[in-house]
C-alpha cells in the first residue's frame, strides 16, 4: 500500500466518529428512536453536544411525566411500575440506551413508543 493511500485511510478512520456521530437538525425533530439515541449519545466533540443531551433528557422525562399525570388518580391505568426507590434519571436513561443498543429493530419507530416499550419491559405492573 502506498503512503498516500495509507494516509487517506488513516484520515477517514480518524474522522469517521465525528462525521457519523454528529447531531443533525433532523435529530432534534425526534421522528424516530434513532434520532433520540443520536441526541442522547452525542459525542463530547460535537458542537451541539450540550443541547443534544439536554434535549434527550427533557424528551424522556417529559414523556414520563405526561404518562404519570395522565394516568393519576383512581381511574388511572399505570403502564409501568418502577421500583421503590426509583433509579435516578441518569441511571434510567443509561438503562434505556443499553436496551436500545440491544434492540436495533426499534430504531425506526417513534421515540416515545420505544421509551415506553423499554419502561414496560423493565418495570411491568403486577396484576
Amino acid at each position: 500500500m502506498n503512503r498516500k493511500l495509507a494516509s487517506l485511510l488513516l484520515a477517514v478512520v480518524l474522522l469517521m466518529p465525528s462525521l457519523a456521530g454528529a447531531v443533525t437538525d433532523e435529530d432534534f425533530k425526534v421522528a424516530t428512536t434513532q434520532n433520540l439515541i443520536n441526541l442522547c449519545t452525542a459525542s463530547a466533540g460535537d458542537p451541539r453536544q450540550k443541547e443534544a443531551i439536554h434535549f434527550c433528557h427533557g424528551y424522556l422525562v417529559g414523556a414520563f411525566h405526561y404518562h404519570t399525570a395522565e394516568n393519576a388518580g383512581p381511574e388511572g391505568k399505570q403502564l409501568l411500575c418502577p421500583p421503590d426507590p426509583e433509579p435516578t434519571r441518569n441511571q434510567t436513561i443509561a438503562m434505556f440506551l443499553e436496551w436500545a443498543k440491544a434492540n436495533p429493530q426499534y430504531m425506526g419507530e417513534p421515540a416515545v413508543d420505544s421509551e415506553f416499550r423499554f419502561l414496560m419491559e423493565k418495570w411491568p405492573c403486577k396484576p
